[in-house]
């Protein structure tokens, strides 16, 4: 391969994992206040494999109607900073830092992407790059989801729902870090991850419904998005509130009533520069540490989307670039 050649998943139209095909393209080059990073890890979002299918149907009105407008999926990086635009001050050639594409044209499967500096940060000194891959979207979206709540305090009752998947396992140890009463749901499998993330209760979704257990919340963040306004309202105590960041429940939030004192927001995550020093302090700090359920290779990208699809990864999911 030459200098100026390198190696990128293409998303050429909508359809399963198999359809991406990894192929030689063009090394980019940063535009004015961008910079051009050697992606050493990626990480799969939920994200990913909803806009690889194209589902919900209203995605498309942003990703193309018929076939994908974008060239390559992926919004999670961690990398070293080959050059950078002559108006770039934040970042020089050689640092390591992470960063999210969301917003930015996506493109994180790939061996380099250019990254507007608003985008990106500085990667903790404590992680590796796989695990400063995994940060970004889950992390930026637990991150957001409990701001929405509003200040976590001790005397408040918490639950997660879906206490063990990539954005579960951020939202656990920040709302632990705040030290409420807190409940996590999840299944079997994830009990386990919970607990050791700082669960105080857990339940177990295939033998105990939250909704229907006579315990109230004044916080709920439910990062499923599998519960209606009205469950989600159920289990709220007077005046509480809950934040969704799943994606089935989109639909679900369309003319939310806000009688009887309690709301029910939905959360898109939009991750920037504040989002990501934030989350590193955090990292620093020993309040939280991203849980890594399977890493993949590059050329296993196609099997990393598949296992997300599935559901049940305790944590997040990467793929290291060589």
């Amino acid at each position: 391969m030459g200098t100026d050649g390198m190696q990128a998943w293409l998303w050429e139209k909508y359809g399963p994992p198999e359809a991406l095909r990894l192929a030689e393209v063009a090394k980019p080059r940063p535009a004015s206040h961008e910079v051009l990073v050697r992606v050493r890890a990626v990480s799969i979002n939920a994200a990913d494999w909803h806009a690889m299918r194209g589902k919900p149907a209203f995605a498309r009105l942003t990703y193309g109607l018929v076939r994908p407008k974008r060239q390559s999926l992926g919004v999670d990086i961690a990398g070293q900073v080959e050059s950078i635009a002559e108006d770039v001050e934040a970042v020089k050639p050689g640092d390591e830092i992470f960063a999210n594409l969301l917003d930015h044209g996506l493109g994180a499967f790939a061996e380099y992407v250019c990254v507007p500096v608003e985008a990106l940060a500085v990667k903790p000194a404590s992680i590796s790059m796989a695990e400063a891959a995994a940060v970004p979207m889950s992390g930026g979206t637990a991150l957001q989801g409990l701001d929405h709540l509003g200040p976590i305090e001790p005397r408040h009752k918490v639950l997660i729902n879906g206490g063990s998947g990539g954005v579960g396992t951020f939202a656990v140890q920040i709302a632990h870090s705040y030290g409420p009463d807190l409940t996590v749901v999840t299944g079997p499998q994830g009990l386990e991850t919970a607990r050791s993330l700082g669960a105080d209760h857990l339940i177990d979704y295939t033998t105990t419904d939250f909704v229907e257990s006579g315990a109230r919340y004044d916080f709920i963040l439910d990062t499923v998005g599998n519960r209606s306004v009205s469950d989600l309202k159920h289990a709220l105590v007077e005046g509480g509130k809950a934040a969704v960041t799943g994606f089935t429940s989109i639909a679900n939030l369309f003319g939310v009533s806000l009688r009887g004192g309690k709301t029910v927001t939905q959360v898109q995550a939009h991750v920037s520069t504040d989002d990501l020093d934030r989350l590193s302090g955090l990292i620093t700090s020993g309040v939280v540490r991203p849980a890594i359920d399977r890493s993949f290779a590059f050329t296993e990208i196609p099997a990393a989307v598949a296992y997300v699809e599935q559901g049940h990864a305790r944590g997040k999911v990467v793929a290291e670039v060589p």
